[in-house]
């Protein structure tokens, strides 16, 4: 005969456990958390799980079964269910690169890109150390204006001038960075909202341009054959988006220059630094793609902005900026996307939705563009609707060509392995 410990039947039990639970209620509420927290069931476990995913702030749960079977005798040589854990499910990581959605998740993936990035430039994780010496430069590629918008700093000067629509074409006034007015238009009448987000939902298409377009102008410079030049040099290239407050998408870039072979091989002598900044400027300034006409918005062709910025990076110093920093810089626009610009990182659903969004006039009138647009048949290729919450834009926030450095993959497995050696020692 055993004897009862239910608190609920048995008197001397439940007195103990009323006692208890009042003594709780003395305690702060954060130290009655942390008592009921250590006597949770697979407390230990739990803990397992939470250093397991790196605190991850929006872990997935799992709920399932394996089982691992030999095929020739049919014997169970394994059997997992998540029946035993907490919960009885399992948690894994979400992986989100989103600091607005999980910090802990984005700092790792931003702790990778500055290893994939500074890998590029000054070799490791695969890159021979010598890619220190090939011609290397940081690239920032704006977009063009669609109209005047409020500036940090000192923004329009005062001149008395408005525009056809009866508003102020200028301001006069020194805006803070932080200045919720800075990227919104003067006129948002003379605002170009479609030329806005068909330039975002191009902008994949307007880098692809502009690296194909290099090779045709260095080739030019470099007194060579356009068939020749892929035989003689290779261009590899990082590059991340980020939105201006403005809300359009621009790009950061690492771009270097390799011999035929890729980073194990030097570029030949004359493949200079100059000769590869000079074939930078040209081919961004020749790019122009055109869009599909409509009558919506009439033909269009898109180009970079004249804004251009192109920095030579020369390894142990005599650049403005090192290695580290531009890594580091690059890195740190991974973690963010579109709330930059004060829109929101999620997808829209309806035309009622965009209307009861929190966000500027400027940003909605963005979003409900893209949505109008989305509805034309000319453009349906380019889903503005299913991208209408990133302003039109829907390309991948880092893209580098195959031979400029490691891979996100490699990094993690490497990080895999690290992990199951720390354990099993």
């Amino acid at each position: 005969m055993t004897t009862s410990t239910n608190p609920y039947t048995d008197s001397t039990a439940r007195r103990a456990f009323l006692d208890r639970e009042a003594r709780l209620r003395q305690l702060p509420l954060i130290e009655q958390d942390f008592v009921r927290l250590g006597a949770m069931p697979g407390l230990n476990r739990w803990l397992e799980q939470i250093r397991a995913t790196g605190g991850c702030a929006e872990p997935v749960h799992l709920v399932g079964h394996i089982t691992t079977v030999d095929p020739d005798t049919g014997e169970v040589l394994r059997h997992y269910s998540t029946a035993t854990e907490p919960g009885g499910r399992l948690a894994v990581r979400c992986r989100n690169r989103r600091a607005s959605r999980c910090t802990p998740c984005s700092r790792e993936h931003s702790g990778d890109t500055f290893h994939l990035v500074r890998s590029g430039l000054v070799g490791g994780k695969g890159v021979p150390e010598t890619v220190r010496a090939h011609p290397r430069l940081f690239v920032t590629l704006t977009a063009p204006s669609f109209g005047s918008v409020h500036r940090a700093g000192d923004c329009h000067p005062a001149r008395r001038r408005r525009c056809e629509h009866g508003s102020q074409h200028d301001c006069g006034r020194t805006h803070p960075d932080a200045d919720p007015l800075v990227g919104q238009p003067l006129c948002g009448d003379c605002y170009d909202y479609p030329g806005h987000v068909l330039w975002n939902a191009m902008a994949p298409a307007l880098w692809k341009a502009f690296r194909d377009n290099l090779y045709h102008h260095f080739a030019a410079r470099a007194g060579v054959g356009r068939s020749e030049v892929r035989t003689l040099v290779r261009v590899s290239a990082a590059k991340v988006a980020e939105y201006q407050k403005r809300g359009a998408v621009h790009f950061h870039a690492v771009v270097r220059l390799d011999g035929p072979d890729g980073p194990q091989t030097p570029p030949p002598p004359w493949a200079t630094g100059n000769l590869l900044s000079e074939a930078v400027r040209a081919a961004a300034a020749a790019v122009a793609l055109p869009c599909p006409e409509s009558a919506a918005y009439g033909g269009r062709r898109l180009s970079f902005g004249t804004q251009l910025d192109v920095q030579p990076l020369i390894y142990g110093g005599g650049g403005p900026i090192s290695d580290d920093a531009v890594a580091a810089y690059v890195a740190k626009y991974t973690s963010k996307s579109v709330e930059a610009a004060g829109a929101v990182d999620r997808r829209i659903e309806s035309l009622a939705e965009i209307q009861a969004l929190r966000v500027s006039p400027h940003v909605r009138a963005l979003i409900a563009t893209a949505w109008r647009l989305g509805g034309l048949p000319e453009l349906r290729h380019l889903r503005l609707r299913a991208w209408a919450h990133m302003l039109g834009y829907r390309g991948h926030c880092l893209t580098k060509t195959r031979a400029y450095s490691t891979t996100y993959g490699q990094l993690r497995a490497a990080r895999a392995e690290h992990a199951r050696g720390l354990y099993t020692d």
